[in-house]
């Protein structure tokens, strides 16, 4: 079939990360090949090639001979408005039928899980196929022999860093706990004391934070592979953006609909999870397992099903792995949002009299635990090398370096807006409910407003009196402020006030 022709317009529409054409119904040339809304489209540039999904525009937004592109296509094709560009229907992907099958039930075989990721990390799935795909994986469909497979798949398809010195250390939380900020203080405190942790790290999707979003307020972190190895050679460590360097590429793209499904798929998050790390490069590697009524993981039967899990793929990976199951009960720190959780992060740096407590303790065991992994030393020794650096100020010494190796350190930022929630009674906290503050968090504006989040004031056993603050809101528009605060006036206290003992 011969490509049509058509001139690009651009009208800029943000769909994330979803490449999408636009078209306008009087095209007759898509009429005549029979081009409907949400046909898959190859659009072609010059050398470059995306996949897209096409969206009908019925106004005259677009004449009959224009086509125009989400923002995340333009950035893959590379071309600019007035350019011509080709169309045309992709060729049938034979990893579909794979697909279909795992819908069914049957199991994949190591071939047919490369075929599948391998497209996925090319762009060729649509939202469709790929909310498909995670669904079928979901509810325990992956087995043991598939997970390997699937992770060795993600490492395959994507940039897999190689390092000259040795061990390479690294640490991940599944997550599901707000405030958790401990990565930008197990990094500087394991490399002061040696270790090499080149880190990437994730943005939130639909959390109020993540660490890249947190280190992003104090530090570059968009870095290609060549830049981020060169602050690593500089420093020993880094915290980057995973996104822009291509490790396990096609686990970007899976998030992408994951997430907002809000399917807890145990076999996609350890192959997500460690095919970043064995992509990065990492020998040594320590899982953190919040445990939590309102944790991603909620109970101590499920944590340890997913640390076996874990500790099995990672055997045949050829990782040294350990497992620190901890508290998931209520926020790590006090700041949800980035900037709010970069200042705690900074806080206990500097060791300020007024740093949270447990934010510190959890970085320190969990770097223990890294020092310990990757020594060879004895369990509980590897907490003291923790400690002495952070209290030497070692540790803050080496954020200071690797921010400047990123692109130079700053302050992170104040939300121009704030309003405390009071408690309307006395009592004891009883419990705090980390998706509903995470989600007040999030309608106050974090994490694409870097200041936005909430100041939590209180915690579990926390006795308060009537007129008490809670927690205070951070916007940077007053709307999103009203919006969080009709949110949490609406849907229940965050925070359940007990009767005092």
């Amino acid at each position: 079939m011969t490509p049509i022709t058509l001139r690009l317009r651009r009208i800029g529409i943000d769909t994330y990360q979803e490449p999408v054409v636009y078209m306008s119904s009087e095209c007759s040339v898509g009429r005549s090949e029979g081009w409907e809304a949400l046909t898959r489209l190859q659009v072609s540039h010059a050398s470059h090639v995306v996949l897209a999904t096409l969206h009908v525009v019925t106004s005259d937004l677009l004449g009959p001979h224009e086509v125009s592109l989400s923002d995340a296509a333009w950035r893959l094709l590379g071309a600019s408005e007035g350019d011509v560009v080709h169309l045309s229907s992709p060729p049938p992907l034979e990893s579909l039928s794979y697909l279909r099958s795992k819908v069914y039930g049957r199991r994949l075989d190591p071939p047919q899980l490369h075929a599948i990721v391998a497209d996925i990390a090319a762009g060729r799935y649509s939202a469709v196929h790929l909310a498909a795909f995670v669904t079928a994986c979901a509810g325990g469909r992956l087995d043991l022999d598939e997970t390997i497979a699937l992770t060795r798949a993600m490492i395959d398809v994507g940039e897999r860093l190689v390092w000259k010195r040795g061990p390479i250390v690294d640490k991940h939380s599944v997550g599901g706990l707000p405030g958790n900020r401990t990565t930008m203080l197990v990094v500087p405190i394991v490399t002061s004391l040696g270790l090499t942790m080149p880190k990437t790290s994730s943005r939130a999707i639909t959390s109020p934070a993540g660490t890249a979003d947190a280190m992003e307020t104090i530090a570059p972190v968009d870095l290609d592979l060549a830049t981020m190895r060169r602050v690593v050679e500089r420093e020993g460590g880094c915290i980057v953006w995973g996104g822009s360097a291509r490790l396990s590429p096609a686990d970007d793209v899976i998030i992408r609909v994951e997430r907002p499904l809000d399917l807890d798929s145990e076999g996609q998050l350890v192959a997500s999870v460690l095919s970043k790390k064995a992509a990065a490069g990492s020998t040594h590697v320590v899982i953190d397992i919040p445990v939590g009524p309102t944790a991603k993981v909620r109970g101590a039967e499920a944590a340890t099903a997913l640390g076996a899990l874990f500790a099995a793929v990672g055997q045949a990976l050829g990782f040294e792995l350990r497992i620190e199951a901890g508290d998931g009960s209520q926020p790590i720190g006090r700041g949800i949002g980035p900037a709010l959780e970069a200042r705690d992060v900074l806080a206990v740096l500097r060791q300020d009299s007024e740093a949270p407590a447990d934010l510190r303790e959890r970085a320190l065991v969990l770097a223990g635990s890294l020092v310990e992994l990757a020594t060879g030393r004895n369990p509980g020794t590897g907490y003291p090398f923790a400690q002495g650096a952070l209290d030497r100020g070692d540790a803050l010494r080496k954020l200071e370096g690797i921010c400047a190796a990123q692109g130079g350190m700053h302050e992170p930022p104040v939300a121009g807006y704030r309003h405390a929630v009071l408690a309307d009674r006395a009592g004891v906290i009883v419990s705090i409910d980390n998706r509903r503050l995470a989600r007040v968090a999030k309608l106050a504006g974090a994490p694409k407003a870097p200041a936005a989040g909430l100041d939590l004031h209180v915690r579990l056993g926390s006795r308060v009196e009537p007129g008490q603050p809670l927690y205070t809101l951070h916007a940077e528009a007053p709307g999103e402020l009203a919006y969080a605060l009709e949110y949490q006036g609406s849907s229940g206290s965050s925070l359940t006030i007990g009767d005092p003992t």
